[in-house]
């Protein structure tokens, strides 16, 4: 028999509608580019084109954070909540502070460009090397509440 765990948070990071406009667009571009050598050859440029800058797209657009059991899972990253500590809510300048000069080399970060909010957790587990985790989130204060909620439990 086996028991199904709850979810009590989850959040998919997907690509905004622009970045499918600019896919095709490249895809467009490509066609242009092979357009002298022919009708056929500009077509097999635009669905060459269009399907590589879709999955670029879809790739960016495939992160997830969950909250499964007592589990923190950040794409294929899996923290037991135990070794967390707090977690502070990150917005706009703050954001691109831990970004960039702010952030520790050690670090795992899951970041997204087109989201501006983030989540910043340490790690408090004394084994881990990984000072703290950097999520990009829509919702950072739900993130942290759902944490916090799980935690309790």
């Amino acid at each position: 028999m086996t028991t199904k765990v709850a979810t009590t948070y989850d959040e998919r990071l997907t690509a905004p509608r622009s970045y499918w406009v600019i896919a095709a667009l490249i895809g467009f571009a490509s066609a242009l580019i092979v357009f002298p050598y022919g009708e056929l050859a500009a077509l097999a440029g635009f669905a060459l084109g269009t399907a590589f800058a879709c999955s670029w797209v879809n790739t960016q657009g495939s992160s997830r954070i969950r909250i499964v059991g007592d589990l923190l899972v950040a794409d294929d990253t899996r923290v037991p909540l135990a070794a967390l500590g707090d977690a502070e809510i990150l917005e706009g300048e703050e954001a691109r502070a831990w970004r960039t000069y702010k952030a520790d080399l050690r670090a795992h970060m899951l970041m997204r460009s087109f989201v501006s909010s983030a989540v910043r957790i340490e790690v408090v587990d004394p084994d881990d090397p990984t000072p703290y985790l950097y999520l990009s989130t829509r919702s950072p204060q739900a993130l942290s509440d759902a944490i916090d909620a799980a935690r309790a439990v």
